[in-house]
Order: structure tokens, then C-alpha cells, then sequence
């Protein structure tokens, strides 16, 4: 395994994982569809119920910890400390076995404590997932430390792909064999049951393959150790304080942000069902639908954030380790003009085209207006939410760890308030959830670019990384849904009458008309450069069409 080269590893290797995250997030919603046949919008409650609980418990356990020991490695292999790079793996691994273990354990044995009682049984598959994920982890963590992101994304894939077919397989196992004869409210949760067991095949799946990797890359890390001249070996204790230092704000950052998604839908239920009286089963479907329809496709975009952070905690704390405060900047301000550039066309083309994408991905029509009006109305949370996640990790890459924690407290403590009100005072219903969405995402944005601006003192030039992107899809929105309507119209003068088949023919020269306007309109603003294209997912092919096109010069 040979080490990246610095000169524009940030863009190269936040592209890998960002292309990995799509083809991730494109298999979920493949296999959502059918999933959701199998299962229903109830199953799909269910299954949230106990998913955003798992999330929650995952995050406070192990989900920080491959940028937490990205973070800490990246420090020790920018000085040339091997030795103790390896050190803070293997401290790493022994907290990640520990804690995994110990919060499998609280799962299984108070899941009834923690979720309803439908979804008791399906939060207890997911819990053996925590310690698997808790390890894998680590692995993933090492590489990236290494600044080569090709391993953590194939293993992405690996557990997707496995996720996908189990779920669907199990779930349709479950239902119509283990729970055959019973209920159709029962059957929901046996099917909740077996898109859960996916998960875990999933996650389990990635482990080996991340084991396998390290294997086979061993030999490369030990002989690196053997030439390290370093002089002292840093104490196992000092990096185990400093592995929990460093975890326990990334964990208590995560906490509050999958927190939040806990606290809404509890209050959401306990007002919507207790103080009003209204029927379970409706409210249960109404929540599943904006928590495994309109959310799930928003977080595709805020996918590619995240992928991008990844790549940028190893980057940016190398940089800072060496006390080189302006290629930090430089750094930080190249994640955030990368990321806003797919997070803004991707906001205003869900805006553009909600119900299109809701029909494809799941085409439930008793949900369908419900689903594509929710999905409108959250477009605007990508910009905020993909790059607030590059500023979190901008935080946490220079020492100030404790700043994302401070933002999400406070935007945490603000939006559920104004839902209670909401809930309270009017009839928005599962509408509310929405709002308090945007506010929280906004709340952020604006608090980490306060903090990020106070520590850093970026030169960022607000029209170029914003204003600029936002033009530009502005058009590419308005376009995307002309052209949008005028192929559907076209289909339908021309015979075709599958409401399904017109609305996929519709879309996808749409899209990619509006794709192309987009960066049309962007490189004659002067936007997007070539390094800037070769960054992004398949940005060499991006490169070879434009200049085919004649908008960049060959």
C-alpha cells in the first residue's frame, strides 16, 4: 500500500468515498421499493422505531470511531511516528471491544425499555450489529488514517449489497413463513425483523472483507514500524486517555445529531397519539413514510458530505499537526466549496422533481402525495446539513472538538421547543417534523460557520462558494422540471399510458439535461475548475465530456 500523495489528496480521496456513498445510497433505494412491498409503510415503522435507536446507541458506542483514530493516526504518521500510530490502533481496538460489547449487551436486555412494543423484537436483531460495527470500525479508521479511502469504500458496498438482498430475502421469510396465519400488524413486525437481520449480515460482511485487507497489507505496516527512529514510545495509558479524549467529543457530537431524530419521533408520537387521541397505526404510517421515504433519499446528497469529512479529518489534522495553519485553511475551504457544489444541485433538483423521484424509488400511490410533498419541502436540508457535516469535521480536525457539540445543543434545545408548539398549537402533523427539520439544519450551518470563521480566520469568498452554486441551480431546477413536463406530456400525446414508465422515460433525460446545465453554467461563471471536476465522482469522464463540448479548453 503506498501513501498519498498531499497534492490534492483531499480532493482524489473524498472522491473515492463520495462515489462509493452514491453507489451505496443507490442500492438502499433500489432495494427500498420492493422492501417496502414486502414489508409496508407499518413494517417500515417499525423498523424506524427501532433503527433510529440502534443509531443512537451506535453512535454513542462505535460510529466515531474511524474518525476518531483517523484523527489521532493522522497526527503520529504526519511526525513519522509509526510506532505509535500503530499504538493508538491497537488502543483503538481494545475501547471499540469493550464498549461494543457492553452496549450489545444493554440492547438486547432493555430493548423494551427503549421502544415500543412492536418494535422490542426487531431492535434485539440489530443489537449483536453494534459489536461487529464497533470493530469494523477500527479498520475502517486505520485506512483512512492512511489517507486511502479505496478499502473503507469497497466494504461500504460489500455490506450495501449483502444489506440489500438479506433484507429483502429475510423480511419475505420472515412474513410469510415464520409468521404465516398471524395478523398483518404481526407480520409487519416479523418483516421488520428480517430487514433488520440484513443489516447486521451487512455490516458482518464488511468486517471480513476490512480483516482480509489488513491481512494482507500487514506486512507494509510492520516494516514501516521497523524503520521508525522515533526516540521514546508514547505510554499505553496516555493513548488510551487521549483515544477517549478525542472520541468522547466526536461521540457526544454524534449523539446529539441522531439524538434529535429520537426526540421527534418520540414527541411526535407521545403528542400525536397520547394528548390527541389520534390512531397508531395512521401515525405510525405517516412517521415511517417521512423517516424511510423523504429522509432516506435526502440523506443520498448528505451521504457524499459525509464521505467527504471522512477524507478531510486525516487530511486537514496532518496539516495542523505540522503547524502549517494556512494549507489547513486552504484545506478547509477546498471540502467546503467541493461539497456545496453537489449539495446545491441536488437540493434544488429533489425540490424540482419530488414527486418524479418519490414515484421511482417508491411507488406506494396511497402515499405518494404525502411522501413527494415531504421530500419538496426537505430538499433545502442538504445544503445545510452536507455542509455543516465538512464544518464539523473542519472543528474536530484542529482540536476544537467541542464546538460541533456546542451547535447541535443549541439547535437541538430550539427545534424541540418549536415542535411542541407546533404539535400543540396546530394541525402541520407529521408537516412539523419537516419544519423543525430545516430549522435545525439551519441552526448548524450558521453556528459551526461562526465557530469555523473564529478559529480559522478563512478567506472564504462567500459569492464564489455560494452564491454562485446557488444561481446556477437555480437554473438547473427550473429546467430540470420544464423539461421534465414537456417529456411527460410528449408521452402521454404519443399513447403511453403506465403512469410508472412515463414518469421514469420523463426524468431521466431531465436529469441529465439539467446535470449538464448546471456545470455549463458553472464553468462560464468561472466556478469549477479542472481540479475541482477531477474531484468529483467520475470527474475524469466529467472532464473528457466537457471538453468534448468545447466549455474547457483540451
Amino acid at each position: 500500500m503506498k501513501k498519498e500523495n498531499n497534492n490534492g489528496g483531499i480532493i482524489v480521496q473524498a472522491g473515492i468515498l463520495a462515489a462509493a456513498s452514491i453507489v451505496v445510497r443507490i442500492i438502499g433505494l433500489l432495494y427500498r421499493s420492493p422492501l417496502t412491498a414486502v414489508i409496508g409503510d407499518e413494517g417500515n415503522g417499525y423498523y424506524g422505531y427501532a433503527f433510529n435507536i440502534y443509531s443512537i446507541i451506535l453512535m454513542v458506542s462505535s460510529y466515531s470511531i474511524p474518525s476518531a483514530i483517523s484523527k489521532l493516526m493522522a497526527q503520529k504518521l504526519a511526525l513519522g511516528e509509526y510506532r505509535n500510530a500503530q499504538r493508538v490502533f491497537y488502543c483503538t481496538m481494545a475501547y471499540a471491544l469493550t464498549v461494543g460489547a457492553a452496549f450489545s449487551l444493554f440492547v438486547w436486555f432493555g430493548a423494551g425499555l427503549l421502544v415500543p412494543p412492536r418494535s422490542v423484537p426487531v431492535l434485539r436483531v440489530l443489537a449483536p450489529t453494534i459489536f461487529i460495527f464497533a470493530i469494523l470500525g477500527v479498520l475502517r479508521g486505520y485506512f483512512q488514517a492512511n489517507q486511502t479511502m479505496v478499502q473503507t469504500s469497497i466494504s461500504q458496498i460489500l455490506e450495501q449489497i449483502v444489506n440489500a438482498a438479506v433484507s429483502i430475502g429475510a423480511a419475505w421469510f420472515f412474513m410469510h413463513r415464520l409468521a404465516a396465519g398471524q395478523d398483518v400488524h404481526e407480520q409487519a413486525v416479523y418483516g421488520a425483523m428480517g430487514s433488520a437481520l440484513g443489516t447486521g449480515s451487512g455490516v458482518m460482511t464488511a468486517l471480513i472483507f476490512m480483516a482480509v485487507m489488513y491481512l494482507v497489507n500487514r506486512r507494509y505496516f510492520m516494516k514501516r514500524i521497523r524503520r521508525d527512529r522515533t526516540s521514546r514510545d508514547d505510554p499505553w495509558t496516555g493513548i488510551m486517555r487521549d483515544t477517549i479524549l478525542v472520541i468522547t467529543p466526536f461521540i457526544l457530537s454524534g449523539f446529539i445529531l441522531n439524538l434529535t431524530t429520537t426526540v421527534n419521533q418520540t414527541i411526535f408520537s407521545k403528542i400525536m397519539i397520547g394528548a390527541k387521541g389520534l390512531d397508531e397505526i395512521d401515525i405510525t404510517t405517516a412517521y415511517g413514510i417521512f423517516s424511510n421515504k423523504a429522509v432516506v433519499i435526502t440523506n443520498i446528497p448528505i451521504s457524499i458530505a459525509t464521505a467527504v469529512a471522512a477524507a478531510i479529518i486525516p487530511n486537514i489534522s496532518s496539516a495542523y499537526a505540522r503547524k502549517d495553519k494556512e494549507e489547513t485553511r486552504r484545506r478547509v475551504i477546498a471540502a467546503v466549496r467541493i461539497t456545496n457544489i453537489i449539495a446545491t444541485p441536488c437540493a434544488l433538483g429533489l425540490i424540482a422533481l419530488a414527486r418524479p423521484v418519490t414515484m421511482v424509488l417508491f411507488p406506494q400511490w396511497e402515499s405518494l402525495g404525502l411522501a413527494s410533498a415531504l421530500l419538496a419541502l426537505l430538499g433545502v436540508t442538504v445544503i445545510f446539513y452536507s455542509i455543516a457535516t465538512i464544518m464539523n469535521a473542519a472543528l474536530q480536525s484542529i482540536g476544537r472538538m467541542q464546538m460541533p457539540l456546542v451547535s447541535a445543543g443549541i439547535a437541538l434545545v430550539v427545534q424541540t421547543l418549536v415542535l411542541v408548539v407546533l404539535l400543540f398549537a396546530t394541525n402541520m402533523g407529521v408537516f412539523a417534523l419537516v419544519l423543525v427539520s430545516v430549522l435545525y439544519s439551519l441552526m448548524i450551518f450558521l453556528l459551526d460557520s461562526y465557530f469555523l470563521q473564529r478559529y480559522l480566520k478563512l478567506d472564504m469568498d462567500l459569492y464564489n462558494v455560494y452564491a454562485r452554486p446557488l444561481f446556477a441551480a437555480v437554473i438547473m431546477g427550473v429546467a430540470a422540471y420544464g423539461l421534465y413536463t414537456m417529456f411527460e406530456v410528449f408521452l402521454e400525446l404519443m399513447g403511453s399510458r403506465s403512469l410508472y414508465l412515463n414518469n421514469l422515460i420523463a426524468m431521466v433525460p431531465a436529469i441529465l439535461a439539467a446535470v449538464l446545465i448546471y456545470f455549463f453554467a458553472l464553468i462560464r461563471m468561472g466556478t469549477l475548475s479542472e481540479e475541482d471536476i477531477l474531484g468529483l465522482p467520475k470527474g475524469s469522464m466529467l472532464l473528457k465530456i466537457f471538453r468534448k463540448l468545447k466549455w474547457m479548453k483540451g
